[in-house]
């Protein structure tokens, strides 16, 4: 087993990170399969070299050692630490960072690790224009590509290469990842059944869903959850990223979504 918490970001952070979270493993090597979120992630293993996970756009398979303290970042699509190359370079890569600073910063105070971090990351600052478009492509809010451009003043091709800069990934490609996580979120919520859980995140029905399910993680939904569809199982803590995605959507009150107070 693995033990794995996320919380909100500090409040300097939060209009550019999704979630912080701290993860250890037990005495066996754990398997983590890194899901899409539209983002970029930071990951700080206790006395490794930190690395960043560029914007994925099918599952990613790590095996991390027993008995690793794992710290990590996930910014949301759009936002990210200064990079070493463009962002659509990253897609779907996984890159040592030589920033020793904050690994020893990490190394020094484990159990502090998380504040840390948080009070020491560089970020840069969003492209406003994609900020909207993130905004409108989240799935509670469906929109079609073309609408979207001319919502922004744009092309759909200037859309493309707009997005393809600031979020690594195109339109399309990004909305399937929010409408993915949006599901996640309502099954991490334990929000219905299958079929009412595909229509509710925006999917033409449960088949769509299995299809994208397969595409972006290489699992059934049933697999992915831990045998079953309308809950999360995995014994996780997930609720600082799905939350939000509850909380800012028509749908909160019919789900009774709780405070992400704390």
């Amino acid at each position: 087993m693995t033990e794995y918490v996320e919380r909100l970001p500090v409040p300097r952070l939060a209009s550019v990170v999704r979630t912080v979270w701290l993860q250890r493993t037990g005495d066996e090597p754990y398997v983590q399969r890194h899901l899409p979120t539209g983002g970029v992630e930071l990951h700080f293993p206790i006395g490794g070299r930190p690395r960043l996970l560029g914007p994925l756009t099918a599952a990613r398979l790590e095996v991390i050692p027993a008995r690793t303290t794992l710290v990590g970042v996930r910014f949301h699509p759009g936002a990210a630490p200064p990079l070493p190359v463009p962002l659509d370079e990253l897609v779907d890569q996984h890159v040592d960072l030589a920033d020793d600073r904050l690994a020893e910063a990490v190394a020094a105070s484990p159990e502090r690790a998380l504040e840390t971090i948080q009070a020491q990351l560089p970020v840069r600052a969003v492209d406003p224009l994609m900020a909207e478009a993130v905004r409108l492509l989240m799935p509670w809010r469906p929109v079609d590509i073309d609408t979207l451009a001319g919502h922004l003043a744009l092309s759909p091709s200037q859309l493309r290469r707009r997005c393809l800069r600031a979020v690594g990934v195109a339109p399309k490609v990004l909305q399937r990842t929010l409408r993915f996580q949006g599901f996640l979120a309502l099954a991490q919520a334990g929000a219905g059944g299958p079929a009412g859980l595909a229509a509710d995140a925006g999917y033409a029905d449960q088949a769509h869903l299995n299809r994208e399910c397969l595409r972006l993680t290489g699992l059934t939904p049933r697999a992915l959850l831990g045998g079953s569809v309308s809950a999360c199982a995995c014994g996780h803590d997930h609720s600082a990223s799905y939350l939000p995605f509850l909380r800012d959507s028509f749908k909160n009150r019919r789900f009774g979504v709780p405070s992400l107070a704390r």
